[in-house]
């Protein structure tokens, strides 16, 4: 079994010098077994690590940038009209199933049951769609699924 004690100074170093350069445990198990000649693995590479005190630098993930846009406000985004998607996985107990953006911008989801009879839950349960926004979204839904 390894032990992070059985190294020298400059091998400790030579560790941490490689977790601020990012390597990440399954990098430095490598490393540490070519370089030291250790037989050494990764759960004895991780307790290695936590021995010496060693922070590993983990790359946050990037904010989206101006121009860049989140997948699912890809799909709908709010133009001042009705616009719906269709799940390409339909929800259980539905024959289509997907998501539409009102008008006004209040977001839900839809479903048309076996029955034929479309179920829509807005994300603000008291939202009440105007019956032109309804109609758009039936007319809008109708396309959709000829497409389909």
């Amino acid at each position: 079994m390894f032990n992070a004690k059985d190294l020298t100074d400059q091998q400790q170093a030579q560790v941490a010098e490689w977790a601020a350069a990012g390597y990440q445990l399954n990098d430095l198990q490598k490393k540490m077994s070519e370089a030291f000649g250790a037989n050494i693995t990764y759960m004895d590479t991780r307790f290695a690590v936590m021995d010496l005190g060693i922070e590993l630098v983990v790359e946050e993930e990037p904010d989206p940038e101006e121009g860049e846009v989140e997948e699912e406000t890809k799909e709908l985004t709010p133009l001042g009209y009705v616009d719906a998607t269709v799940d390409g996985i339909v929800r259980p107990g539905y024959l289509a199933s997907g998501k539409v953006i009102f008008s006004d911008g209040m977001k839900a989801l839809w479903g048309l049951d076996q029955e034929g009879r479309l179920s829509v839950d807005a994300d603000d349960p008291a939202y009440k769609i105007d019956d032109e926004d309804m109609i758009a979204f039936q007319e809008v839904l109708r396309d959709k699924l000829k497409a389909n």
